[in-house]
């Protein structure tokens, strides 16, 4: 019974640990990647070794599978709350709106403002905001209040080069935290 549980905690840590390795590969960061795969391999092999040097044990092998799927969750759990990267959100807009994108860019948001020709050939706009996705709630809010007619379509960019965002998003995030008080004359 005690190696069943200590199966069960040791996919716990396994199986997150192999969500954050992959995150971490697929955003380049090759280093902390294989000290995590490193740490995976050595609990697999660890928790296996238990399973296998008593195969009937079957109440091993169910605890490796309810671990596993336990882990699954606690993985896709720590994954959002760490929201490692960012977000485009394509918004459309029936009507161009200036304050909208002004407001998105003084909180730090990367905004583009795009004019394009919908099926009926009416003038359509599109905002292109790249977001942090530990920000991605707080964008949400602010569009569902300001455009809740928006049709809006998100995805993660694996890659970009140029521009000011990261520039501009520390900059409103020191200005959020450090508010400015304007004298009056």
């Amino acid at each position: 019974m005690l190696q069943a549980l200590l199966i069960v905690i040791m996919q716990f840590v396994i199986v997150p640990l192999t969500t954050l390795r992959t995150i971490f590969v697929v955003k380049g960061e090759i280093r902390t990647a294989s000290i995590l795969g490193g740490l995976e391999a050595l609990i697999y092999v660890i928790s296996l070794g238990i399973i296998f040097s008593d195969l009937s044990n079957y109440l091993n092998m169910i605890a490796y599978a309810v671990g596993y799927a336990g882990g699954v969750v606690l993985g896709g759990y720590v994954e959002r709350k760490l929201a490692i990267g960012y977000r485009t959100y394509n918004v459309s807009l029936l009507e161009k709106d200036l304050e909208l994108c002004e407001m998105l860019r003084a909180e730090g948001f990367g905004v583009t403002l795009f004019e394009g020709e919908g099926r009926d050939g009416n003038k359509r706009f599109r905002l292109d905001i790249v977001v942090k996705r530990n920000r991605e709630k707080e964008l949400m809010k602010i569009l569902d209040e300001k455009a809740p007619r928006a049709f809006i379509v998100a995805y993660e960019p694996t890659s970009f080069k140029g521009g000011y965002l990261v520039k501009s998003m520390k900059k409103a995030v020191k200005l959020r935290t450090f508010p400015i008080t304007k004298q009056k004359p």
